[in-house]
């Protein structure tokens, strides 16, 4: 990874490892209500992937929608090596050698941020249409 490209994985990696401190409320909630143990907090983890996958969903259908038929070509392709690279990301957290809290705390929350990223980037695309 050489450049912009490069720089860019780095940043949202790196942004990402901060976590959970920049975690949304929703969670934050569900932590403080929940009894304290892994299971509880890896739905917590798991609800708040699923809200913000259904954020990058939406962004993706209104970006689609407002696309001519190279730019879905393009955009698609991009969505494919995003999509590769997101199965890999923030695997290291999930291998055990962050012990029970980097799988059920930060793992969840580092793959969170990084599709809100991305759905804000897709979101910034719809914005130079307008």
């Amino acid at each position: 990874m050489r450049g912009a490209a490069g720089a860019a994985v780095a940043a949202g990696i790196l942004g990402a490892l901060a976590l959970p401190a920049a975690a949304d409320e929703a969670w934050k909630r569900c932590i403080d209500n929940s009894d304290g143990t892994n299971p509880a907090g890896a739905a917590c983890g798991g609800a708040w992937v699923a809200r913000e996958d259904a954020k990058l969903n939406a962004a993706w259908k209104r970006l689609l929608a407002a696309s001519g038929p190279t730019t879905r070509k393009d955009l698609l392709e991009e969505q494919r090596a995003w999509n590769a690279f997101m199965q890999k990301a923030c695997r290291f957290y999930d291998k055990g050698e962050f012990g029970r809290e980097g799988q059920v705390l930060h793992f969840p929350a580092c793959r969170a941020t990084l599709i809100a990223q991305r759905t804000a980037t897709l979101d910034s695309y719809g914005a130079d249409r307008r």
